[in-house]
């Protein structure tokens, strides 16, 4: 995400970052998204809690948060942005996973129509994946990303080994014995280090760590 002034020119990726994102804790177990875009627009200095609200309500967002909604809020903000998915749409293939059977025939038509409309709607929506490389050479220019992670995968180097992975799920978030197939979570990339291979972020489960 970049603020509405800067166009940084295109440089290569430094040996390490570290950007200085404020933490900010989620509030239920469906927001985690919401609490990412507020680390967001905090960092740009673009947040205020009854805005936010506002543009809330007048983009009718519910307790079922996309990522292509967070576009939308970014975009509301004036907030120069890209949204980068592999699909361009509801991807089908994960209706039948847990994470997603509870919304997905309600929210399929509604995140669709947001996809069609994105061009009109001034909304940048790119049709790729996106490398490592990718990710270092934006943080590199001080700009964030924020990314939709399986949080079963999700690793600590802070932590002690085996990291059990619910100690990264929403609060709230019921959390397995086993690992599900998917576990859908919002953080915030905010530095890396390329001598570790390391990719740093905010957890909007936790108020006090990245």
């Amino acid at each position: 995400m970049k603020s509405p002034k800067e166009d940084a020119h295109e440089s290569p990726a430094v040996d390490n970052v570290q950007l200085d994102v404020p933490i900010l804790q989620q509030l239920y177990h469906w927001d985690c998204g919401l609490a990412c875009s507020r680390m967001v627009l905090q960092y740009l200095n673009l947040l205020n809690d009854d805005e936010f609200q506002k543009a809330i309500q007048d983009l009718q967002m519910t307790e079922s948060i996309w990522t292509i909604d967070l576009a939308y809020l970014m975009r509301h903000f004036g907030v120069k942005h890209r949204f980068c998915t592999q699909t361009l749409g509801v991807d089908k293939g994960y209706k039948n996973q847990s994470f997603y059977r509870k919304h997905f025939d309600t929210e399929e038509n509604r995140v669709n129509q947001l996809f069609a409309q994105s061009k009109a709607c001034k909304v940048l929506v790119e049709k790729r994946t996106v490398t490592v490389r990718d990710i270092q050479d934006h943080l590199a220019q001080g700009h964030v990303a924020i990314v939709l992670v399986n949080a079963v995968l999700l690793l600590c180097d802070l932590c002690s080994n085996p990291v059990k992975y619910c100690c990264f799920l929403p609060t709230g978030q019921k959390c397995f014995c086993r690992s599900p197939d998917y576990q859908g979570h919002f953080v915030v990339l905010c530095g890396y280090s390329k001598a570790s291979g390391s990719i740093y972020y905010n957890n909007p489960a936790y108020a006090d760590r990245e």
